[in-house]
C-alpha cells in the first residue's frame, strides 16, 4: 500500500524511517532483452538461454543497471508525495550490486528516507532503497537514490 505524503513538509519529517516495501515483481527474459536492445549491452550471459545454462549461474541473468531501473516501479508503490512543482533524479551514492538476479526471480524493494538537505531549487532528498530477490541469502542491490524536490507554490 502507497504511503502518501501530503506535503513536502510531512515527507521530509519522517527521516530515519522506513517508507515501506514493495510487492514482488519477477523479472521476466522480455524484459532483460529489452533492456538489452535499448543499452547494446548484449552479453551472452543475459541474453543467450542456451549458453547461460552452462555458465556460472546456470541462466541468464538481469542486468544490474535494469535491476537499478526497477527502483522507479518499486518508489511508485511504497510512496507518494503530494503538492510538487518538481521531483527529479539527482543521482545515486553507494550503488552495489550484492547478488545476481537469475531470471524468473521475483524482486521487491524497501525504502528508508535517510537523508533531507535544503538547497536553492528546493530540497535534497537520500533514499536508500534495498532489493532483495525471494529465497535469496542476502539484498541483491543497495542503492542511496538522490532527489530534488520542490513543492508548489502556495
Amino acid at each position: 500500500m502507497t504511503r502518501v505524503f501530503d506535503t513536502l513538509d510531512d515527507f521530509t519529517s519522517v527521516v530515519g524511517e522506513e517508507l515501506g516495501t514493495s510487492s514482488w515483481v519477477t523479472v521476466t527474459q522480455e524484459q532483460i532483452d529489452r533492456f538489452a536492445e535499448a543499452t547494446g549491452d548484449r552479453h551472452w550471459i543475459h541474453v543467450d538461454p542456451c549458453r547461460a545454462a552452462h555458465g556460472p549461474f546456470g541462466t541468464t541473468i538481469a542486468h544490474g543497471y535494469l535491476t537499478l531501473s526497477l527502483l522507479a516501479v518499486f518508489a511508485k508503490e511504497i510512496y507518494q508525495v503530494d503538492g510538487l512543482a518538481m521531483n527529479i533524479n539527482y543521482g545515486a551514492d553507494n550503488i552495489r550490486f550484492r547478488a545476481p538476479v537469475p531470471v524468473g526471480s521475483r524482486l521487491r524493494g524497501t525504502a528508508t528516507l535517510t537523508d533531507t538537505t535544503a538547497i536553492r531549487k528546493g530540497t535534497r532528498t537520500t533514499i536508500r532503497f534495498v532489493v532483495e530477490r525471494e529465497g535469496g541469502d542476502h539484498p541483491v542491490l543497495v542503492a542511496d537514490v538522490l532527489l530534488i524536490m520542490a513543492a508548489s507554490p502556495s
